[in-house]
């Protein structure tokens, strides 16, 4: 590992401050992403800023909201009793995401943050376009069992790796922010980026801009949610394929809907064409089908991803058929 410089913030401004002075900085909370890729040798750094002692730690809801702190820790915004009633689908994909022990340590900002990555990006020994940009993407051609089939590029098709992503997509979260320009909220369908010719951009922050905390509006679709994560194994291990949901009923007919999937793009992947196929119709086994074909419509498969099609159809339906109790 590069060595680097260490420093503790005091304040968002402090911090801002600190990384936004120099080029190669970056900020650290929980660091289970960032220290394992600079350990691998696929990211460096001359600064890190410790925020850990920032007070964004905190949950709370009201005025129609729902506002988590950035450094709020995974596990404990899993488990906290407003998430798990107004927003299930948040949840639920929380605790489904890595480990126990990741989840304790690892921050709300630092997940949105994680790297969409694969094992060439972590190959220092391999080409990959994200680290070294115009080098080369070798998955398109190799090894692609586990990338994406949506959002893809001829520069990138890894897959993006967030189950908590996935699920704030699905509700109309905002990231809210503070900079070297001041304070910014992003709606979290702006906040991450496709690969297209600059894939190791992944997302609108500019350096020195820090995550301060989310915001979630508290929403019928969203207390009638449901994150489905189908995986390799049971624990410590990204989604296949995985389904946000979001669902308003008004009788048997879809008032207002949301649907998000993950595993099967290259950002956080929100579906309008399979929403606009269910919103206004009748919930039945018909439309849930056409959402389903709605939903990856344009999809570019590889040689070994291409089961990821049908995969994503079959755990939609599953999801909606449960959410909205269709026999």
């Amino acid at each position: 590992m590069k060595n680097f410089e260490y420093a503790r913030a005091n304040n968002p401004a402090d911090a801002v401050r600190l990384v936004g002075d120099r080029p190669g900085a970056t900020f650290i909370a929980g660091g289970t992403d960032l220290l394992n890729l600079m350990k691998d040798g696929a990211q460096t750094h001359d600064r890190i800023v410790d925020v850990n002692g920032l007070a964004l730690t905190d949950i709370s809801h009201g005025n129609g909201f729902l506002r988590v702190g950035a450094l709020a820790r995974m596990a404990d915004v899993g488990a906290h009793r407003a998430v798990r009633e107004k927003f299930p689908v948040v949840s639920q994909a929380l605790l489904a995401s890595a480990s126990p022990q990741v989840r304790n340590m690892a921050s709300i900002g630092g997940n949105l943050l994680q790297r969409t990555r694969c094992g060439y990006f972590r190959d220092t020994g391999s080409a990959c376009n994200k680290r070294i940009p115009g080098s080369g993407c070798p998955a398109i051609d190799g090894e692609n069992r586990g990338h994406a089939v949506l959002g893809v590029s001829d520069h990138c098709i890894a897959a993006h790796p967030s189950d908590l992503a996935v699920s704030l997509i699905a509700v109309d979260a905002v990231v809210l922010t503070n900079g070297p320009h001041g304070e910014r909220r992003i709606p979290f369908g702006d906040f991450h980026l496709a690969p297209g010719d600059t894939p190791e951009r992944e997302n609108v922050l500019t350096h020195g801009e820090l995550i301060v905390g989310l915001e979630l509006p508290l929403t019928p679709a969203a207390a009638k949610s449901q994150y489905l994560k189908l995986r390799d194994r049971a624990t410590f291990e990204f989604a296949v394929v995985s389904v946000a949901a979001a669902l308003d009923l008004r009788g048997r007919t879809v008032n207002d809907v949301r649907l998000a999937f993950g595993g099967i793009a290259t950002k956080p992947w929100r579906s309008t064409d399979a929403e606009a196929v269910l919103r206004g119709r009748a919930l039945d086994t018909a439309t849930i089908d056409a959402a389903g074909r709605a939903a990856v419509h344009g999809a570019i498969p590889r040689a070994h991803n291409a089961f990821k099609i049908d995969l994503v159809q079959r755990a939609l339906s599953r999801v909606l058929h449960e959410l909205g109790g269709v026999r």
